[in-house]
């Protein structure tokens, strides 16, 4: 999925603030004096905390509405007719949890849901065909047809796409933990497309794995190495009991990580904000350490907080002068946009994107104006104080234009609030406040769901600590520390 090389156009009081920062300390030993951690911030007010429930709400019906009755797949994007985004399907199992824990549907209702979607999924034929199949080796397509489950054109099969689907899949299995036969079912189908994923057939330039293959092509020479959102997909690739990457694959992954300083957060660069949180919607970094993060003296929880920290005083500061941006207005991810080109607005000519992924940090900057909600909403567990209020200011300012039935669209961009006869390709602009998408997207609908309950419960993160090939997959990238060393300790106990 990652933005410049596969992912394709077309495409109640909540009480984690203060227990977050009280792990990181307890567990960090601190090598960087100059980096104290922060006090913990204010709880959100009622009014915002009922806010967060309606976004979250509305957000879940997304994924339980938008979804193929025969196919039992997720569309990459609505109300646009599209194919399905595989990964969009990953983040539909922790909606349909969510969705019961909250009560907006029954346990069996999401129970028969996921149920559904595994079996067609397991059964989709596999192979290396170029049609008729909907993947190969275990792995997925980036992009299926909603009506038939088979690969969309000629799309890549996707490492990353996949282990965002296989993400979901795992926390559905630890999840539906009941006697209940749907419920063993479930747990049987997960762990059965799990298994046959053959990670070391992906690995084309070991000990790293490739970010995609076709059958026209081969294997593409672009390698996952970090900080991207791939980390998962090592876990996974770590953590699996039939076809596992050697321990030298973390290795490769941190290779090309860059520490650096920006905006007087110091932390471990990747621009696009989805980079810091799609992996962290099922792994708990609270508290555990890699090699790297135990020579840095914090975790990557820390780390997302800090970049998350660092975007926000970058839209304060505003240095490229685009209107709307402020303390409590921002969020650069990847996403969609007006169109690909230059426009004149103000006097300044302007370039604009479509959909890409936007970002910014001591890495690179890559900021047209467009503003991404899931970039604050993803970010909620991080920073709740100014995720929180940048949400509740989009949904103030911008009303109905950026909040709508499935809770935020995808993105909108405050500087084309007077820009007459700006050649927009999707979405509308509304004179005098900006343009506004008119798609939800699955992937950005995801995180916000995932984070939003992370945060509210930690229905995710707790389930997800309990998977033993996520474990193993932390145990054998070098973590430890924290619930993990808990979790270890209690599994060599078990084994005597």
């Amino acid at each position: 999925m990652h933005m410049t090389n596969s992912r394709m156009k077309n495409s109640r009081t909540p009480r984690l603030a203060l227990s977050a920062l009280a792990l990181v300390l307890a567990a960090c030993q601190s090598n960087d004096a100059s980096a104290p951690l922060p006090p913990a911030p204010p709880p959100p007010t009622p009014r915002a905390i009922a806010f967060l429930d309606t976004v979250s709400e509305r957000t879940f019906r997304w994924f339980w509405e938008t979804q193929n009755p025969t196919t039992h797949l997720i569309p990459d994007r609505y109300p646009t007719h599209s194919f399905s985004s595989i990964a969009a399907v990953g983040f539909a199992f922790n909606a349909y949890a969510i969705g019961a824990e909250r009560g907006w549907v029954s346990r069996a209702e999401a129970r028969d849901r996921t149920l559904q979607t595994l079996q067609s999924l397991y059964a989709l034929p596999q192979g290396p065909a170029s049609t008729g199949v909907a993947g190969y080796h275990g792995f997925f397509y980036h992009f299926l047809d909603m009506d038939t489950g088979m690969r969309y054109k000629d799309v890549e099969l996707s490492s990353v796409d996949t282990s965002l689907l296989l993400a979901g899949v795992l926390f559905s299995q630890s999840y539906f933990d009941g006697a209940d036969p749907a419920e063993v079912s479930i747990r049987a189908y997960a762990d059965s497309i799990y298994r046959r994923v053959d990670w070391k057939w992906f690995q084309n330039q070991p000990p790293t794995v490739s970010l995609g293959w076709t059958p026209e092509q081969g294997f593409s020479n672009y390698q996952w190495k970090g900080l991207d959102e791939a980390m998962i997909l090592y876990i996974l690739a770590l953590g699996s009991p039939t076809h596992a990457v050697d321990s030298t694959a973390w290795d490769g992954w941190t290779s090309t990580y860059m520490w650096g300083t920006y905006y007087q957060q110091e932390h471990l660069g990747g621009a696009p904000l989805f980079f810091h949180q799609y992996t962290q919607i099922w792994v708990d970094f609270r508290g555990i350490q890699d090699a790297y993060m135990r020579g840095k003296g914090i975790d990557y929880f820390e780390n997302s907080r800090r970049a998350t920290v660092a975007q926000r005083a970058y839209a304060a500061d505003n240095p490229n002068k685009w209107p709307g941006y402020s303390a409590t207005m921002w969020g650069l991810t990847a996403s969609d946009g007006p169109f690909d080109g230059h426009f004149t607005v103000g006097g300044t000519s302007r370039t604009f994107y479509g959909y890409a992924a936007r970002g910014t940090d001591f890495t690179e900057t890559r900021d047209d104006g467009t503003i991404a909600p899931t970039a604050a909403g993803g970010s909620v567990p991080f920073a709740p104080d100014i995720a929180i209020q940048a949400l509740v200011t989009m949904r103030d300012r911008y009303g109905d234009n950026v909040f709508g039935q499935y809770g935020f669209v995808d993105a909108f961009n405050p500087a084309l609030s007077l820009a007459g006869g700006a050649p927009v390709t999707a979405g509308h602009i509304v004179g005098g406040m900006g343009w506004f998408d008119t798609d939800y997207l699955g992937i950005d609908q995801g995180p916000i769901v995932a984070m939003l309950e992370n945060y509210h419960s930690e229905l995710i993160w707790k389930k997800m600590r309990t998977n033993p090939y996520i474990v193993r997959g932390l145990q054998r990238a070098g973590f430890t520390g924290g619930w993990l060393a808990s979790t270890t300790q209690a599994q060599a106990q078990g084994a005597h």
